[in-house]
């Protein structure tokens, strides 16, 4: 044995040669070796062994052993189980050396982690023992090590934490205190902080409160030190989990970091990771945080002075290749964390010192100085939105002098903080400051000498554009192509002469930009930028210029789409084969690291959309490379904190513990995003000339529905699965019932499991579309009881949010921007309320009244959410379930009215539009339902006229907001004279104030039957809407040119009405002294339009 396990200690030396050949055929060897015998010689090379990085060394192969085999050392008898921790423990308890000893202790903390149960007991009493006695009587390694392992795992004492709890408190206020080891102390910052973690905010209030102020002493005293980072690290993820636990410390953690963030004498790391504890708990208890206002303005000057910790580098404005941003530079670190602070507290809290501080800032003679103030600018924007908005002219007049600034860089950062602007406001800021900005920008477009502020300009003019109005664009639109245009050229000749490349990169992303936004505008501009485009298509060919090919091809393929088929088709035949040849790489396969791919797949799918049905004959090259791209497979690992992988290799991760990290290999994933946005395209597009690929892309999709690496591809997976369905339509209802059986399990659980709100409403759109593609005969007995089921739980989870939101209005915190919290929350619960009812719309818009059995499992939650107490959107949303009922299953309303036609009535009368509008709707469907004067609801329709006359006739019912709900309630009325009074009933004061009403400008749905009844009035020859002598007709054929000026009557849609407008207009344009009299009449806009109907 002893032979045995001397040989065993050679091979580990092997193990740990810097020899590759070497190492490898020791893990060969170490890897024959049975698990259960390498556990006993590991015990014991850690036990025996006089060589502490041996010991080392042994306990990490023991801890990863245990980790990956664990259910070797189940199947070991208890009696050898219970030997080998008491071995352990023995070992621990004697081991001298520091570095072997947290080595140890990562390995009993792992079996302490795998021993426990299902309620998180350790079933290792002896540890627990072995803890209490190390702090209370041991030296100061023995605490260290029992406070490394609680760190570990926090959750160590499982079901009987609250019967130690006396004794935890004691064990760690006592290392907290500890006067003579500082290292102890430390320890147990980061123990306390772990444990904490894992306790709710009220037990770590009422039972630890007394912890705050050691544990800052000790985190104080750490940065103090600058040697171990770990128990300020363990700080941070305390204030991230329960911040209000450090209320008591709130003035000393904020005084202590603004003096470390200030102190340049502290290294960086340690300045940025104080900095990083502080907007922590801006982030997580930012309502606590705004109540110490008097730190903000100290803490944004020092944010600000590290933004100018600039380096000066010659060469800077002319590099052509542009290194990726170091995060951990300090200005980098400032920028993020002022980005985050203005998030996290708000405008009204934050702009006020952004507003003191930075304008000095921007008057320096300094260019750091200048430099940082715009950056400040940009990093603010987004969470100071609402406070800037006021003041947006000034912020943006303060910045434009620096677009001719003397400072390369200082010119840049103006680009970057109009660029922001420009997204973060659009499209306000387009609308109101493009006759400022857009100039100063084209100019800096002619800056040749420093290409990084040349592309930065160009980057800039791509923000302001993709949110752009397309009206303010279009003045611009000449003189904007004619400079891109001139600027295309330079780059290209600059190119072939020194292959250069940014400039022209970046110019080619914002031609593309200008063209998506002009749309049919830019076909004018077409041939000025075509050539040339396809000259760079051709012909950068080598590996270095791929990426400028890729968003050549991109530039290419949006530009087509503006422009249409027709202007694109006399160059389509050449791009389409320049494309397949780029796709195959003179014959190969494109590397999958290529950047081209990503584009090019996006390109397809745009010629897709230009060409249409005949695009299928592309198929069979474009799919394979798309197909590969969507099922690519992240590397993923679980790895110990002692093995390294390479971040730059696209490698990125999160600390699961000290011991663990999961990393996520992220190059590809955004390759795979595009493949699947394409995928859905196609099967939008194609249709039935889709249906060869549709196995083959559902079988990848379905498994995406939960790929939680990337919400878009899940997004995109729920997208699909509805075209996927309608494309296999023409194999027939087994295929379809087949697909559908396939896609339905996920589908449904991912509608009851997925947590990100925007995904969530993805998959409601998804399940709405299935529903209706489907239509009866699809969905069976037991999969309607679980949509149904899951419906109730979003319903249950809206219910208990609202109650959630009560109480945080409550809190001791609660203030005005915690109100705009919850208002955007409800804004986003609103939206999915809204997904939910677009379901049950599709469920009864296909059943009708046979889905009533299944609605009756849900009625109380729809019910409850037209109380008064509840707020608004439950109302509306409510509502419009019930008008969905009234529409598709009038046979039910009876079994419901005594639920809804109350609150209907009622809410005629509410504050929110939405309400008013879901109000106004139902009654108008019950007049189409329940027509006539005698039926059960005409008194109930009849005393809803009153009320919708008062709502059109205030004051503010035309104001945009209202619109809409107006116009709903106009076409009310219309329906109950139509449906239950006849029109050969009303009287002309009713005529007159329904005609005044007119016309509907917003509805497109509800426009269509008001116009109707018009129509009908105008027939019928009623004198009270014609007037004594036709005296009205200027005022209908006004009227009938609004809507379709408006496009609340459209040719295509409304054809059965545009025919009988027509048969009116007829006789009126045959005379051409009335017609001429009649346009005299009207404003320009509608003479031009009626005269083209002539």
């Amino acid at each position: 044995m002893a032979e045995i396990q001397e040989q065993f200690v050679a091979l580990l030396e092997t193990l740990a040669s810097p020899d590759n050949e070497i190492r490898n055929r020791g893990e060969e060897q170490y890897n024959s070796i049975p698990a259960e015998q390498r556990i006993n010689l590991l015990l014991t090379a850690i036990k025996s062994s006089d060589q502490p990085h041996l010991r080392s060394f042994a306990s990490i192969l023991l801890r990863r052993l245990l980790t990956n085999s664990w259910e070797v050392f189940v199947n070991c008898s208890e009696e050898d189980q219970n030997a080998f921790k008491a071995q352990l423990l023995e070992i621990l308890k004697n081991e001298s050396d520091e570095g072997a000893r947290k080595k140890l202790c990562d390995t009993v903390s792992e079996v302490a982690r795998n021993s426990q149960d299902g309620e998180g007991n350790a079933n290792w009493s002896e540890l627990l023992k072995f803890m209490f006695y190390c702090c209370n009587a041991g030296t100061s390694q023995h605490k260290e090590s029992a406070l490394s392992i609680l760190n570990s795992v926090p959750d160590i004492f499982g079901s009987a934490q609250q019967n130690y709890l006396t004794l935890i408190k004691e064990m760690l206020f006592a290392s907290l205190n500890d006067p003579d080891h500082p290292n102890v102390r430390f320890a147990a910052i980061k123990a306390t902080c772990a444990f904490l973690s894992c306790c709710s905010e009220d037990i770590a209030k009422k039972h630890f409160s007394d912890f705050v102020k050691p544990m800052l002493k000790g985190v104080e005293d750490c940065v103090m030190a600058e040697d171990d980072d770990g128990p300020l690290k363990s700080f941070v993820d305390l204030a991230e989990s329960i911040p209000k636990f450090l209320r008591p410390g709130l003035d000393q953690i904020m005084e202590f970091g603004i003096r470390v963030i200030a102190n340049t004498n502290f290294a960086d790391n340690w300045r940025q990771l104080v900095l990083e504890l502080v907007i922590t708990i801006c982030e997580a208890a930012p309502a606590m945080a705004r109540k110490k206002e008097k730190y903000i303005g100290p803490l944004v000057v020092q944010m600000l002075k590290m933004m100018t910790d600039l380096e000066d580098e010659d060469n800077w404005a002319q590099e052509d290749e542009v290194e990726d941003i170091d995060s951990d530079e300090n200005c980098v670190a400032a920028e993020a964390a002022l980005d985050r602070l203005a998030c996290a507290l708000g405008g009204k809290v934050v702009l006020p010192h952004i507003i003191t501080a930075v304008p000095p800032m921007l008057q320096s003679e300094d260019w750091k100085h200048r430099y940082a103030g715009l950056m400040a600018i940009s990093a603010s924007a987004e969470g100071c939105k609402k406070a800037m908005e006021s003041g947006l002219h000034n912020i943006v007049m303060a910045c434009l002098p620096y677009v001719s600034d003397s400072h390369p860089r200082v010119r840049f950062a103006c680009c970057n903080a109009l660029g922001q602007l420009a997204t973060d406001f659009s499209p306000v800021f387009q609308k109101k400051m493009h006759s400022k900005v857009l100039p100063g920008l084209i100019l800096l477009l002619d800056d040749n000498d420093n290409p990084r502020v040349q592309s930065h300009c160009a980057a800039a003019l791509v923000n302001f554009f993709e949110e752009c109005p397309q009206g303010v664009l279009l003045p611009y639109l000449p003189n904007l192509c004619q400079k891109m245009q001139s600027t295309l050229e330079k780059k290209t000749m600059e190119l072939l002469s020194t292959e250069r490349k940014l400039v022209l990169e970046q110019i080619i992303t914002t031609i593309a930009t200008i063209a998506d936004t002009a749309e049919t505008h830019f076909r004018p501009y077409y041939s000025m930028f075509m050539p040339n485009l396809k000259y760079i298509m051709e012909n950068a060919n080598n590996k270095e210029l791929r990426l400028l090919r890729g968003k050549t091809i991109e530039c290419i393929s949006l530009i087509g789409l503006a422009v249409g088929k027709d202007v694109f088709l006399s160059d389509a035949e050449q791009i389409m084969d320049m494309l397949l040849k780029a796709q195959t790489d003179e014959g190969e396969e494109m590397e999958a690291d290529d950047p081209q791919v990503s584009y090019m797949i996006s390109a397809w799918a745009r010629m897709c959309k230009i060409i249409g049905p005949q695009f299928t004959v592309y198929l069979p090259v474009v799919m394979p490379p798309l197909l590969r791209a969507a099922q690519l497979k992240p590397e993923i690992a679980l790895i110990d904190s002692d093995d390294e992988l390479d971040e730059d290799d696209g490698w990125e991760f999160i600390s699961l513990s000290d011991q663990k990290r999961f990393g996520i290999k992220t190059a590809g994933l955004e390759d795979k995003n595009t493949a699947c946005q394409m995928l859905v395209c196609y099967a939008r597009e194609l249709k039935e000339g889709f249906a060869e690929y549709t196995e083959q892309v559902v079988k990848i999709m379905v498994p995406l529905l939960k790929f939680y690496f990337h919400d878009l591809i899940r997004s995109a997976a729920a997208e699909a699965l509805p075209y996927l369905l309608e494309s296999v339509k023409s194999k027939g209802d087994d295929y379809v019932k087949q697909m559908w059986n396939y896609i339905c399990p996920e589908l449904l659980k991912s509608l009851q499991t997925e947590a990100e709100p925007d995904i969530l409403a993805v998959i409601m759109e998804s399940v709405a579309s299935c529903i209706e593609v489907l239509g009866v005969g699809f969905i069976d007995g037991l999969q309607m009881e679980e949509l149904i089921e899951a419906l109730k739980k979003h319903l249950k989870k809206n219910y208990d949010k609202e109650e959630e939101r009560k109480e945080a209005r409550k809190d001791e915190d609660y203030d005005e921007e915690v109100e705009e919290g919850i208002e955007d929350e409800l804004d986003q619960d609103d939206y999915i309320l809204g997904k939910i009812a677009d379901i049950i719309h599709s469920l009864y818009g296909v059943y009708g009244d046979n889905f009533t059995p299944m609605f009756d499992k849900l009625t109380d939650y729809f019910v409850a959410m037209l109380a008064p107490e509840r707020p608004s959107l439950e109302h509306q949303w409510a509502l419009c379930v019930f008008d969905d009922l009234i529409d598709f299953a009038p046979n039910s309303v009876q079994k419901y009215q005594h639920h809804f036609i109350q609150p209907m009535m009622t809410y005629i009368y509410n504050n929110s539009p939405g309400v008013r509008q879901a109000a106004a709707y139902g009654i108008g469907a019950l007049a189409i339902k329940f027509p006539g004067q005698n039926t059960q609801y005409s008194e109930v329709l009849n005393n809803a006229l009153p009320r919708l006359f008062n709502v059109i006739n205030t004051a503010e019912s035309k104001e945009v907001e209202n619109l809409s709900a107006t116009e709903n309630c106009v076409s009310a009325v219309s329906k109950i004279f139509k449906h239950v009074i006849g029109i050969e009933n009303l009287d002309e004061p009713t005529i007159q104030t329904w005609l005044s009403w007119l016309p509907i400008k917003e509805d497109q749905e509800e426009g269509p039957m008001v116009y109707g009844l018009l129509m009908d009035l105008v027939e019928s020859e009623n004198q009270y809407v014609l007037g004594k002598n036709n005296i009205n007709l200027p005022e209908i054929v006004k009227i009938i040119a609004e809507a379709i000026i408006n496009k609340t009557i459209r040719s295509t849609e409304n054809a059965e009405l545009m025919g009988r407008i027509e048969r009116f207009l007829t006789p009126l344009q045959s005379s051409p002294d009335l017609w001429r009299a009649i346009l005299t009449q009207l404003p320009d806009t509608h003479q031009q339009l009626l005269s083209g109907q002539s």
